[in-house]
């Protein structure tokens, strides 16, 4: 069974920034990635300082080039299962277990889970198809690509009114689509101010022309002309490996993480959208790096007294 420091499970932005950082350090690192990045479909990666407008995928071809120039290990795969282990004597406190779909197992001392989240969006006609191209849900990534088009934003979700005020800021032309929920007074007034049209009718389906949103198409059977629409999708995070160690969560359900990235289960590390919904992908890149220098303490930390211990061991008496 292959043995390593660090085995980290995702191999986005998070997961190769902590990667290179072990490497350079010296550790024994592998990389494990399903491919299924969450950013798949965006043509285009924005508001990443020195990257902006690289193609996602260009930038994790490229961190995996500099990982593997380091000596990690990429592999590709999905993970089933992490098992803790006691440690080998002298190794250690622990160890753990990967195991991964094809059958191949490995041993590492760290485990630094990096497995993101997926968006759950509204079930209507056209939405799939259009997610990341023009049916957006981040302004920070896409709102200044699509500046002072004509807009909408879909409601439906608690933060939609919050995002539909957000997205102003980009646009003059901003359609509030209620999709059939009611707002109060003081909801309408707040959008009135700001000068954000409302259509109360329930959404049938995004139409596409040309392989391009023309518009949102209502239950009426009005089409309302847009060129981008914003959704507040619901987060749901790939978490079931640190669920299943017994990882401990908030009250809203996400685990818990320090800010290093550490979990109740020691020797567990997470980072990126697996524990933070919030996280873009240069925030996703400093998680990692924080993480890799706090495993890498840690380790130092855990071998500390081991090699006291070997000394006093090899001593003349």
């Amino acid at each position: 069974m292959n043995e390593y420091d660090v085995v980290v499970i995702g191999g986005g932005a998070a997961g190769l920034s902590a990667a290179m950082v072990l490497t350079r350090a010296l550790r024994r690192v592998a990389v494990v990635d399903a491919g299924q990045p969450r950013n798949a479909p965006a043509a285009h990666m924005q508001g990443f300082l020195g990257s902006d407008g690289l193609a996602p995928r260009e930038l994790l071809a490229a961190g995996r080039t500099e990982v593997a120039g380091y000596g990690g290990h990429l592999l590709a795969g999905h993970v089933n299962a992490i098992t803790p282990h006691p440690a080998h004597p002298g190794a250690g406190r622990m160890s753990f277990e990967i195991r991964l779909d094809d059958g191949s197992a490995m041993r590492s001392r760290r485990v630094l889970v990096t497995t993101g989240l997926r968006d759950d969006v509204p079930d209507l006609p056209g939405v799939r198809e259009r997610w990341g191209r023009d049916l957006l849900h981040c302004p920070y990534c896409h709102g200044h690509e699509v500046r002072e088009q004509p807009l909408g934003v879909l409601g439906g979700s608690p933060e939609a009114l919050a995002h539909a005020h957000l997205i102003r800021q980009w646009s003059h032309d901003v359609v509030y689509f209620a999709n059939g929920q009611p707002l109060t007074a003081k909801q309408r007034e707040q959008l009135a101010a700001r000068a954000i049209d409302v259509m109360d009718a329930p959404v049938t389906r995004l139409v596409v022309e040309d392989d391009r949103l023309a518009g949102v198409e209502l239950a009426t059977g009005q089409v309302v002309p847009r060129t981008a629409v914003f959704v507040r999708p619901r987060f749901v995070p790939h978490d079931t490996l640190l669920t299943d160690l017994g990882c401990a969560t908030h009250d809203n359900g996400w685990v818990a993480v320090d800010a290093t990235g550490r979990t109740s289960i020691q020797g567990v590390w997470a980072a990126r959208n697996a524990v933070n919904p919030r996280a873009q992908v240069i925030t996703a890149a400093g998680e990692g790096s924080a993480a890799a220098i706090a495993i890498n303490n840690d380790l130092v930390d855990e071998d500390l007294p081991i090699a006291v211990t070997n000394f006093r061991l090899q001593r003349p008496i």
